[in-house]
């Protein structure tokens, strides 16, 4: 297993503390480039923009957060941040807005906006929430809000105006549908079936999942309370309905240890194999596992690491996305397709971790590594890239440029001596040394 070094990183201030999955990345402006969004337990809502260490806007919520995302939940073409707390209360934010410049006598310039710091919408949704989603997860086209609570229950919402109004504040979540679950709800994601329609999945403890099919029997309407349950329909079963329970075969696991998991993890634009989507499982015991969803296990890792995050992302730039788990020391896997794996140390204790893609410099969105730390910073590592993910040799990796081979011909090296061509690098490397220690 190789160890990478990466040191072109950024530190962002943040004073507040958070729920780990109150962090993530996206556009939460429109304006094509991804921006870092935090929500903190004092309800404050923060949105950091480049490389800058100060919050580009904040703004204020009711009670704690405890999870935040970026995606086009209202259906208009555009996205929307969404920051839902602990005490359900939903906020629903529209930052696309540019912000007014007003210039001072001093010649500094304040920003200010328009919306008083405030959320443009907000409802009372159940309790003790802890990870949402914001995804088209019956295949529709339109995208649901699906949330999933301390108490082993997810939930449905989809975002519905009436018919003649325009006014997004004339809106509001309609419940879709609940279901119970056996065991903890610590990830949510969606995932291609093998037929190529989404299906949404829940992490279940001993690296276990669930499907929950999607079977809308609108259990809210615009009529009723926002948000509230609708009695169940006669001849309906009950909430735990329609759940189909997965646990992974090999190593036994705890049963209560938690997991994390991650979907439609792109196989690359060239890619010709089925429409089967991969999905990644992790544990606290360590494991780490990819799958399709036809429940073929592609690759198992054990590391003896705690890991508590699971992501995705392309670091070697070939359209093929990685599996990234994190753990509460900062040490970080990065494993591709084939179970080639590297890793990387933070080297502080992580209270939350995410990534993707973030416009950090040079204006435009690059591989990135985000890391909360318990010291009040927020550490952004840029250019997360790596030239190829299987270890190689460097004579091998020469041998196949060109420009290689035309340079030996001018030195008049034979480019089909091995052992001259090794010992020419090995000077140009380490001076006479390498020849000296080779005899």
């Amino acid at each position: 297993m190789r160890s990478l070094s990466y040191v072109q990183r950024v530190s962002l201030d943040f004073t507040g503390t958070l729920f780990p999955h109150a962090i993530c990345i996206g556009d939460a402006d429109n304006d094509s480039l991804n921006e870092i969004i935090v929500g903190d337990t004092s309800g404050k809502l923060h949105v950091y923009k480049n490389d800058d260490s100060m919050p580009y806007m904040t703004r204020t919520c009711r009670g704690m957060l405890t999870c935040v995302g970026v995606g086009d939940i209202c259906n208009k073409g555009r996205n929307f941040v969404v920051a839902v707390g602990a005490e359900g209360w939903f906020h629903l934010f529209d930052l696309s807005a540019a912000p007014v410049v007003k210039s001072d006598s001093s010649s500094q310039q304040e920003v200010l906006f328009s919306d008083d710091q405030k959320p443009f919408f907000t409802q009372h949704i159940p309790a003790n929430t802890k990870v949402i989603l914001i995804s088209d997860i019956d295949g529709d086209g339109r995208s649901e809000l699906v949330v999933g609570y301390t108490d082993r229950v997810v939930r449905a919402f989809r975002w519905e105006e009436p018919a003649d109004s325009s006014d997004l504040c004339s809106g509001q979540l309609v419940l879709l549908k609940k279901w119970l679950l056996e065991g903890q709800v610590d990830s949510l994601s969606v995932n291609p079936g093998p037929d190529g329609l989404p299906e949404l999945m829940v992490s279940q403890p001993g690296c276990g999942y669930a499907i929950l099919l999607c079977t809308w029997t609108h259990q809210g309407s615009l009529e009723g309370g926002p948000g509230e349950e609708a009695p169940p329909t006669p001849g309906c079963e009950g909430p735990s309905r329609d759940v189909i329970l997965h646990l992974t075969t090999g190593r036994i696991h705890n049963k209560n240890v938690s997991t994390h998991l991650i979907g439609s993890i792109s196989r690359g634009a060239n890619s010709d194999s089925s429409k089967c989507g991969l999905f990644a499982l992790c544990t606290l015991d360590g494991t780490l596992k990819l799958l399709d969803s036809s429940e073929q296990l592609l690759w198992s890792v054990q590391v003896d690491h705690q890991l508590f995050a699971l992501q995705k992302l392309d670091v070697t730039g070939d359209g093929r996305e990685e599996v990234v788990a994190c753990a509460w020391d900062g040490q970080t896997y990065i494993i591709d397709h084939n179970r080639m794996v590297v890793r990387f140390q933070f080297d502080e204790n992580v209270n939350a971790f995410c990534a993707g893609q973030y416009a950090c410099k040079d204006g435009k969105n690059s591989p990135c590594l985000v890391y909360v730390s318990f010291n009040h910073k927020i550490y952004v590592y840029w250019r997360v890239e790596l030239e190829r993910m299987e270890p190689t040799h460097l004579l091998r990796v020469l041998e196949e440029r060109p420009e290689f081979r035309a340079q030996l011909e001018q030195l008049g090296v034979d480019a089909g001596d091995k052992q001259a061509t090794r010992e020419l690098v090995g000077d140009l490397l380490y001076g006479h040394t390498q020849r000296k220690m080779s005899k």
